[in-house]
């Protein structure tokens, strides 16, 4: 069959006729031939254009943004992206991958959706890229894996550990797509000693704005590789990915520490990254039992062999938490590793997993950390945290070396993560309005926003700030690769 016929394949036909193409005189799907009709590609996958094959992707897991694209392709191949996208090109159709992420093996397909939280992922009325299409784990070997984009680091992760390995960074939440995180810089415990998920990639194959496909590397096409990797979606889909693994461990010593005092508890949680004393650090701030405070909680884990123990004198010697309340768990690498799955299965059992998520993820200098802080502890209630988390722990920014993952210019510095989790009937424009304050705030401290959160009326020129002196290599990256503006348009770094 030539390209210029359409595949039975290639459409899933609505309530009437099929559609056969694109009318470039209404700007519409078409049921009929006509000169101003251009056919559909011919795909290995197909594409969906009605019914509830919509729906699924009009929303994502934040639940506040909500609108149907106008078509969803399923790819059979990494030829059926590129056809679409330079499709897509020709007719100004908007594109964006959708992860379709999530745990499909407790939740079912009503599990599976688009983990960005303020319409990142959403094609805005165009075409939306359904992940699961290219989610295979095409290799795993000593040191490397290769995998396709829409495949979950929960799927990496028990690929790899079955022939002894594991990925160096992990988000908290497996089940969301390789691909995904490495669009946005993809953040965890491991940030200490290995920098982001990004920080990780040896190489990504890319199909560009035009409906090329580049394979891209440090070495080669690097001014690409690093336009991609937490670049959100703006100059590429990544399709592909070589990534760097490490040799896995079997246990995990959890240490949990309590404190009342901010300040000690930013004193400690530096002193031990500098010190590089535990392989995973994160932190959250609690409630406290009696609700009239707020408490910090610093999550330590050291890892060990089976058999071997690990020397918590030495681990805790000179940190200053609450005397008598630290607990230390010890489990499998792998328990700790999907540590969420159970939360989350309570949230969803609860009703809560569907509801709207106001969230902000910030980057703050460790200087103004605890103004910050203290100010947002001030602003924020139960009610805001919901059955959510504030995850507050410290970063190196030496060892982030992806261009577009941007942070503050000091080297340490301090992720602030409001995942909230509200309450049916909870005032979420209100939170929205809190977020703004909260991320303007930040600005004025010298901080930065990291790309999943929901930051309302983010303009030219507040992207323009976040970026700084990147803001024309991101401008240039644009225009050189998708010269046609039509990729990931739901970031809104390109609107105005």
């Amino acid at each position: 069959m030539s390209g210029s016929q359409l595949s039975r394949r290639a459409v899933l036909a609505g309530a009437g006729a099929a559609v056969i193409g694109w009318s470039t005189a209404r700007g519409a799907w078409a049921v009929e031939e006509g000169g101003d009709v251009a056919r559909l590609p011919v795909l290995d996958g197909s594409v969906t254009l009605s019914g509830e094959g919509l729906e699924r992707f009009a929303g994502d897991f934040g639940h506040l943004v909500s609108q149907r694209p106008r078509a969803v392709l399923r790819p059979g191949s990494v030829r059926d992206v590129q056809r679409v996208v330079a499709f897509a090109r020709r007719h100004g159709i908007p594109v964006a991958v959708n992860g379709q992420s999530g745990d499909a093996g407790t939740a079912g397909a009503a599990g599976l959706e688009s983990h960005s939280s303020f319409g990142q992922a959403n094609p805005r009325g165009g075409i939306a890229v359904d992940a699961r299409g290219l989610s295979r784990i095409v290799s795993v070997g000593p040191g490397r894996a290769v995998v396709e984009a829409g495949a979950t680091w929960a799927q990496l992760t028990d690929a790899a550990l079955a022939v002894g390995w594991m990925p160096p960074c992990l988000t908290d939440y497996l089940h969301l797509s390789v691909g995904g995180t490495l669009s946005v810089g993809g953040i965890g415990g491991g940030v200490q000693r290995f920098g982001l998920q990004v920080d990780t990639v040896e190489s990504v194959d890319v199909v560009t704005g035009t409906g090329e496909l580049v394979t891209a590397s440090r070495a080669v096409n690097r001014e690409l590789f690093e336009a991609v990797l937490a670049g959100g979606g703006q100059v590429g889909i990544i399709v592909r990915a070589q990534l760097r693994l490490v040799p896995a461990r079997e246990r995990a010593h959890v240490f949990s520490l309590f404190y009342d005092d901010l300040g000690a508890y930013l004193a400690d949680q530096e002193r031990v990254m500098a010190q590089g004393r535990f392989d995973l650090q994160v932190g959250d701030v609690q409630r406290s039992a009696d609700g009239s405070r707020w408490r910090y909680k610093a999550e330590l884990v050291a890892f060990a062999d089976a058999g071997r123990g690990v020397d918590a004198g030495a681990l805790l010697a000179g940190l200053r938490p609450v005397a008598g309340e630290t607990q230390v768990v010890e489990q499998s690498w792998r328990e700790y590793a999907f540590r969420v799955d159970a939360f989350a299965g309570y949230l969803r059992a609860a009703g809560l997993w569907g509801l709207a998520k106001p969230w902000l993820s910030l980057f703050l200098p460790a200087s103004r950390a605890r103004v910050f802080m203290e100010e947002a502890a001030r602003v924020l209630s139960a009610q805001d945290l919901g059955a959510g988390l504030l995850l507050f722990y410290p970063y190196a920014r030496s060892r982030v070396g992806a261009p577009l993952a941007v942070l503050p210019r000091e080297e340490v510095g301090w992720h602030f993560d409001l995942l909230a989790f509200p309450g049916p009937g909870a005032d979420t424009g209100a939170m929205l309005e809190r977020n703004r304050r909260l991320y303007e705030r930040a600005v004025e401290l010298g901080g930065k926003r990291y790309l999943i959160g929901a930051v309302p009326g983010m303009t030219g020129a507040d992207w323009r700030r976040h970026y700084g002196g990147l803001w024309g290599r991101v401008v240039e990256a644009k225009r050189r690769w998708d010269p046609a503006g039509i990729l990931t348009p739901g970031q809104g770094i390109h609107a105005s």
